[in-house]
This record gives C-alpha cells, structure tokens and sequence, in this order.
C-alpha cells in the first residue's frame, strides 16, 4: 500500500475582476445559454421528426 498523506485543510483564493471583464463573461454567459436554448429545442425537434418516422414506417 502507498503512504497515506494527510488532507491540506481547504484554501481560499481570491481573486480580483474588473467590471468590463465581469460585464463580458455575463454576455458570454448570456450567448451560451441561448446556445443552449436553441440546441435543447433543435434536439427536442430532431427527436419528434424521428419517433414520428419511425412510426409512420
């Protein structure tokens, strides 16, 4: 067996944003949750074409 190590107790980091940084990463959060938005809805879609394909055949 290996050596056993004790676990470092938990360290905070802190770091430090500026607000047009900030303002970026909400509008590149914002892009991809419609990104995912349209994806889920093309996915549901895709999914209902196929199931109504497969039923048709």
């Amino acid at each position: 067996m290996g050596t056993v190590l004790p676990a470092n107790a938990p360290q905070t980091l802190y770091v430090t944003v500026r607000r047009d940084e900030l303002r970026q990463l909400k509008e590149e959060r914002d892009q991809l949750q419609k990104k995912v938005t349209q994806l889920t809805m093309m996915l549901q879609h895709a999914q209902l074409v196929s199931s109504g394909t497969a039923l048709q055949a």
